[in-house]
C-alpha cells in the first residue's frame, strides 16, 4: 500500500494508490486514482512519481515534519 502523486493537466497533481508491485524495468505503474479509475501510468525508472505523505501528516504546520517534501506534498498540505 503506497500512494503516489501523478501529474494531471486539470488538477496539477492527482493522488493514486499503487495496485501492483513495481519491479525495476517495468514500463508502467499500475495505479488506482481516488475516483476509482485504474490507470497504467507510463514511468521512466529514473523519474518515478513522488510518494504521498501519510494522511496523519495532512495539514501539518511545520513542513519539515513531512516524510516526503516535494512540490505536490507542499501544495496538498
Amino acid at each position: 500500500y503506497n500512494r503516489v502523486w501523478i501529474p494531471d493537466n486539470e488538477e496539477v497533481w492527482q493522488s493514486a494508490e499503487i495496485t501492483k508491485n513495481y519491479k525495476a524495468g517495468d514500463r508502467f505503474l499500475l495505479v488506482q486514482l481516488e475516483d476509482g479509475t485504474e490507470l497504467d501510468y507510463p514511468v521512466d525508472p529514473a523519474a518515478l512519481p513522488p510518494l504521498r505523505n501519510p494522511d496523519i501528516l495532512v495539514g501539518e504546520n511545520d513542513l519539515t515534519a513531512l516524510s516526503y517534501l516535494h512540490d505536490p506534498a507542499v501544495l496538498h498540505n
